[in-house]
């Protein structure tokens, strides 16, 4: 009798390459698609507190629809900031960052955006900016997407401390302070845990056993490391002060929701996306969280693409 060979699971760092463009340097992720011949292609645009092996799990599901491409944004994911070339991390450097990816990259192709929670407000202001390259997207997809300020279901006086806390953190030399403080392992570990918008994922990882607590949190220390902290705050004020409804886009938008989202008013939400696009459709997870776990695996994070999704992109040629 013929034995079973065992298959490793896959590898992210197989599929990670170089990324320099606009004078800065950092990563992509470029995944085939898992059925040979299919010509697809998706891009993928993660989401605020991120790097690319954060999100692999979430990939490998996407790559049953197409050839998947995930670059690092400036600032994020280990790259460099704009700071470094003299810029701000606005949203509208970021769409016009992602503009120049799709123009270097995808040529004459058609393509998929999915955008995830911050990701997909960039995608949201690069379609408005550049409305050439809307004509190349068939469908863009929000994952945990937003579009405005009053998306947010933080109250009024919470919404203020935020903002506030943010405008200090971002003046000279508070930054730095900050980030050797409040980031540092030991704030994180015995801190961060208890804040009012983290604690819904540590409590998740915690009713998982204490190995996947742990697995949580050194992953999300190290995201809290590798991001750059001026561009994390300054993006952080961009969205508290967001509006993205003031241009419309000529493309269908297809909104994955969750139930138990702590951050989204998901009827609002809606609400703001049929004003922006030319379709909606939308769909709503039962899910109490906001996003895939920051460990999830393939199986795990396949919960985030429901039954309704898979069959457009069946659909899509």
């Amino acid at each position: 009798m013929a034995q079973k060979t065992h298959t490793p699971d896959p590898n992210p760092a197989d599929f990670i390459q170089e990324l320099n463009m606009n004078g800065l340097q950092g990563r992509m992720l470029r995944l085939p698609a898992a059925k040979p011949g299919n010509n697809r292609e998706l891009l993928v645009v993660y989401g605020h507190h991120a790097k690319l092996e954060r999100w692999w799990g979430l990939l490998q599901n996407f790559a049953a629809y197409g050839n998947v491409t995930m670059p690092d944004l400036p600032g994020f994911g280990g790259m460099d900031s704009f700071y470094k070339i003299g810029q701000k991390p606005t949203l509208d450097n970021l769409a016009d960052y992602l503009a120049s990816f799709i123009k270097l990259r995808y040529k004459r192709r058609r393509l998929i955006i999915v955008g995830i929670s911050f990701g997909f407000i960039v995608a949201t202001r690069m379609l408005q900016r550049y409305p050439e390259l809307a004509k190349k997207v068939d469908v863009i997809i929000s994952c945990v997407g937003f579009a405005h300020k009053d998306d947010f279901t933080f109250s009024k006086m919470r919404m203020v401390f935020y903002r506030t806390a943010v405008t200090l953190i971002l003046t000279p030399g508070i930054t730095q302070l900050f980030r050797l403080v409040a980031t540092s392992p030991f704030v994180l570990r015995y801190a961060y845990t208890r804040t009012h918008n983290a604690r819904h994922k540590f409590e998740a990882a915690a009713a998982d056993g204490l190995d996947m607590f742990n697995a949580v949190l050194d992953t999300e220390i190290e995201l809290w490391r590798i991001n750059d902290m001026k561009t994390h705050m300054y993006t952080t004020r961009e969205f508290l002060y967001l509006d993205n409804c003031r241009q419309q886009v000529d493309v269908p938008v297809w909104h994955v929701a969750t139930k138990g989202d702590y951050y989204f008013n998901n009827r609002v939400v809606e609400q703001h996306l049929r004003i922006i696009f030319s379709d909606f459709k939308g769909m709503e997870l039962d899910l109490q969280t906001h996003a895939p776990s920051v460990v999830a695996t393939k199986k795990e994070a396949a919960a985030f693409i429901p039954p309704r999704l898979r069959r457009l992109f069946a659909q899509l040629k």
